[in-house]
């Protein structure tokens, strides 16, 4: 199942990140009220930081049962652990170590240098399995049924490590790869497919800022997935797009609501 997209424009970044945490707690406490548990995979680089830091400061942050929460991670650089660019470690300390998290449901990927060496192929394929692992028979695919995924949106319109004509986007059975020669630093990583984000629930794309605009124009209006990989990022039940207004400049108001905050 796919569906089609839904937006919503903020006007600036800042109330983007305080919207986007207090939508995030709300479907938290939803799946575990529902299943007693949530699972998030969560995202990196400039908006995933910026929602976590909002998620940190906001005050219902608490009606989260942390020891109950599920989280996996979309994308890693395949650097040593504690390097300050790994997502995971911007993860602690913009949240991690300000909430009880149960360090048992923190599924971090793995570090270059650990069990699986400098072999990002390795580690992705243990990642793959840990997901297998955690998936149960009511999943959809080898991965658990997240009830968020988030993705940031880069200005080339990768989503995770899946850039625009590299093979980790063209990937259609594996739900994890090592990702070679990234076009930006570092070119070693390993991230989800398109076969496991699909996977999830609902899928949440965050753009913010200016440099955003042509990418979220490009893979809002038809574009392939191959070319485009945010253009394949799509939710079972829900795909949600949360920009601001300067990423939202190039697309036709048709497409949201005016009433948008």
């Amino acid at each position: 199942m796919s569906t089609a997209p839904q937006l919503v424009v903020h006007r600036d970044k800042e109330l983007m990140a305080q919207a986007a945490a207090a939508r995030l707690i709300t479907r938290i406490v939803d799946a575990q009220a529902a299943r007693g548990r949530a699972s998030v995979v969560l995202t990196g680089g400039r908006n995933g930081n910026g929602l976590l830091a909002a998620l940190s400061a906001a005050p219902a942050r608490d009606a989260v049962d942390w020891a109950r929460l599920n989280l996996w991670w979309g994308d890693e650089r395949f650097l040593p652990e504690g390097d300050p660019e790994r997502n995971i470690t911007q993860a602690r300390a913009a949240l991690l170590d300000s909430v009880p998290v149960d360090p048992a449901r923190v599924h971090a990927m793995p570090a270059a240098g650990g069990r699986w060496g400098e072999d990002a192929d390795w580690a992705a394929a243990a990642y793959a399995e840990e997901l297998a692992a955690a998936a149960g028979p009511e999943d959809h695919a080898a991965v658990p049924s997240f009830d968020v995924l988030l993705l940031g949106v880069g200005p080339d319109t990768h989503v995770a490590s899946l850039f625009p004509e590299l093979p980790a986007v063209r990937e259609t059975e594996r739900t994890v790869v090592g990702v070679h020669g990234a076009p930006k630093p570092p070119p070693t990583r390993i991230s989800l497919t398109l076969p496991a984000i699909r996977a999830a629930r609902e899928v949440w794309l965050l753009a913010a800022g200016e440099d955003k605009a042509r990418a979220a124009e490009i893979a809002l209006s038809g574009a392939g997935e191959i070319q485009a990989p945010a253009a394949g990022a799509q939710g079972r039940f829900r795909t949600l797009w949360l920009l601001d207004a300067p990423a939202a400049s190039r697309l036709p108001r048709g497409l949201y609501p005016p009433a948008s905050a």
